[in-house]
């Protein structure tokens, strides 16, 4: 059996726009309930590595300790995060998601998977199919992206 090439040029040329859009049309659900973007991302970090310090979540998110104390001020302010000293060195302040961040960031998930269900649900079987096939090696790719 012959082997196949795939130009990957092309392909990356042909999937990185539909991917954009995605993207941006997923953005604005969060937007569509007040949330920035960059808020939201920062929520997912906190809710993941909940009492996160700082200056470890300005590196994950690449962005100077000083612009994350700002970001995570308003966070606070808004009362979807909550800083804590940390129970080992009490030095050290960490941030945790409040029962609001919490909220919040199910009600973005739960308007983002019914805005793409609802995408989905406007292509034929095949095309389902392939987007099914497509989520594992998508999820590849990021999970080498973050290795970087």
């Amino acid at each position: 059996m012959p082997k196949t090439t795939v130009d990957t040029l092309a392909l990356a040329d042909a999937l990185r726009p539909a991917l954009l859009q995605v993207g941006r049309e997923l953005r604005r659900e969060a937007r569509a309930l007040g949330a920035s973007p960059e808020q939201v991302a920062l929520l997912v970090s906190i809710k993941y590595a909940p009492g996160i310090g700082l200056r470890e979540l300005a590196a994950r998110e690449r962005v100077s300790p000083p612009a994350m104390t700002k970001h995570v001020d308003r966070l606070e302010r808004d009362g979807l995060v909550e800083r804590r000293p940390s129970e080992e060195d009490r030095r050290r302040v960490g941030v945790t998601l409040t029962d609001e961040g919490q909220r919040l960031l199910r009600r973005v998930r739960s308007r983002r998977t019914a805005w793409l269900a609802q995408r989905l649900s406007e292509l034929d079987e095949s095309e389902q199919a392939a987007l099914e096939a497509a989520v594992g090696p998508l999820t590849h790719l990021l999970r080498e992206d973050e290795r970087r």
